[in-house]
């Protein structure tokens, strides 16, 4: 059943949980969403509060952000988490808020319902009616993106509102706080926080405010007190309570994309810090290996191509050495491949070829094959005329002869940089086809471009 709370939070309750403000005005960071001229600010101010889907990382703020805003409009809140809850529940919720409605109460009733991407399609249906009519005001959270976990409809009723990793500054303000707060916190303890402590727990945190309480917590309770009973709070103590983490991922949701987006993105871009930052900690944080492997192989032609044709070798050698000796070695073999192929020479003129070739193949699949490139390897071949005057490249100088492969009015698909090997690659078809190719430097891109990358 729904719970309904108005009052504060029980003393004995959690650290994160006794220091969660009670206004909007108390709450740290996320100013773009809750900063003073923001439409949801403006809007509780004002005694209102819209339908809302908060969506970001764990300990950011957006249960605090809910029950802060509904306690500001004097609303009741109904909490929900979707792992457990089921429509009954949210039903009954909806009926105490109609007979609120009846009974003319002034206070809303605020349906919050947490980790609301939990809830299937006929559940989260379920919610439009009362939240159409202003029966109920609904809040979810989640840290799914809500635009791929949450119905159109639903999303079209509330105000999306995406919050950010809390920086180091804002938590270890949220730190201070806590030890100076004497009816929520810790300041009846006697408690000194030493150089160097909070600045730990605010980095470890990463971003996750509730993680930096309890690890505040934690030291607190297992801190030995001095003769005077005071306990400081010093590196040491932050060491033993700020243990290794796995990073947050996702392997079917946000973290999963953005990281491996950034991860592409950044061996695109020629950066291979970047790049093997985000492929180890999507690995950390339990990616498929294989999944990686390909995305290297698939950059390697995709954005280097014949600019460096070695970064698919590379590429390739990388995605076999994981299938032969598998994790956690083959990392240092899918490392090696990612910041070579972010380390070469980029260019995607084989792939735009291949898609300018899809597009003709669609839209004119008729070019016919010219008679002297027709097969010959049957009997009747020659009476057919087929193959006749095909010219053999090997008796030629350079092993190149000028004749037709596609017909004259054929577009052109492929255009090579002037980036890496491809600039050579560039030089020799002017050669060899000055009506269709430019020598490298007459136009086009410019770059390295002197034989080998």
């Amino acid at each position: 059943m729904a719970e309904i709370f108005d009052s504060l939070p029980p003393p004995d309750e959690p650290l994160a949980y006794r220091m969660r403000p009670r206004t909007l005005s108390d709450v740290v960071g996320q100013d773009g969403v809750i900063g003073l001229g923001t439409p949801l600010r403006i809007a509780v101010e004002r005694g209102r509060l819209p339908s809302l889907i908060l969506y970001g990382p764990p300990g950011t703020g957006k249960t605090t952000i809910a029950l802060a805003a509904a306690a500001q409009v004097g609303g009741r809140v109904a909490r929900l988490n979707a792992v457990t809850a089921k429509v009954d529940d949210v039903r009954r919720v909806v009926r105490e808020a109609k007979r609120a409605r009846q009974a003319r109460l002034k206070k809303p009733v605020v349906l919050f319902i947490d980790e609301i991407h939990r809830f299937n399609r006929a559940q989260q249906d379920a919610l439009l009616p009362s939240v159409e009519s202003g029966v109920v005001t609904f809040i979810g959270a989640t840290v799914h993106n809500p635009y791929t976990s949450v119905i159109g409809a639903l999303l079209s009723r509330s105000l999306v509102l995406e919050l950010a990793p809390l920086e180091p500054a804002d938590i270890r303000l949220l730190l201070e706080r806590a030890l100076a707060d004497t009816a929520k916190g810790l300041g009846e303890r006697g408690i000194e926080a030493a150089d160097g402590f909070l600045d730990r727990l605010a980095h470890y945190a990463g971003g996750d405010a509730r993680r930096a309480l309890a690890a505040l917590e934690l030291a607190t309770e297992t801190a030995t007190a001095g003769g005077n009973g005071t306990i400081i709070l010093g590196v040491e103590e932050a060491e033993r309570v700020t243990t290794e983490q796995s990073p947050l991922h996702d392997r079917a949701g946000d973290f999963h994309y953005d990281r491996v987006s950034a991860f592409i993105k950044s061996m695109r871009g020629g950066d291979p810090d970047a790049a093997v930052y985000w492929m180890m900690l999507a690995l950390e944080g339990g990616e498929d290996p294989r999944f990686i492997a390909r995305r290297i192989v698939i950059c390697a032609s995709e954005d280097v191509g014949n600019a460096d044709p070695r970064a698919l070798t590379v590429a390739v050698a990388a995605a076999y050495a994981l299938e032969l000796i598998g994790m956690p070695e083959a990392a240092f073999n899918l490392a090696q491949a990612a910041i070579y192929v972010a380390s070469a020479p980029k260019s995607n003129a084989c792939g735009a070829a291949m898609l300018g070739a899809r597009e003709e193949v669609k839209k004119n699949p008729v070019h016919p094959v010219p008679s002297h490139l027709r097969g010959t390897g049957y009997r009747g071949a020659e009476k057919l005329g087929r193959g006749g005057g095909y010219i053999y490249p090997h008796d030629h100088p350079d092993a190149f002869v000028n004749q037709v492969y596609l017909a004259q009015d054929a577009p052109r698909f492929y255009h090579p940089t002037d980036r890496g090997l491809e600039a050579e690659i560039n030089r020799r078809l002017a050669r060899w086809w000055p009506e269709r190719f430019r020598p490298s430097g007459e136009g086009g891109c410019s770059g390295e471009g002197e034989g080998e990358p």
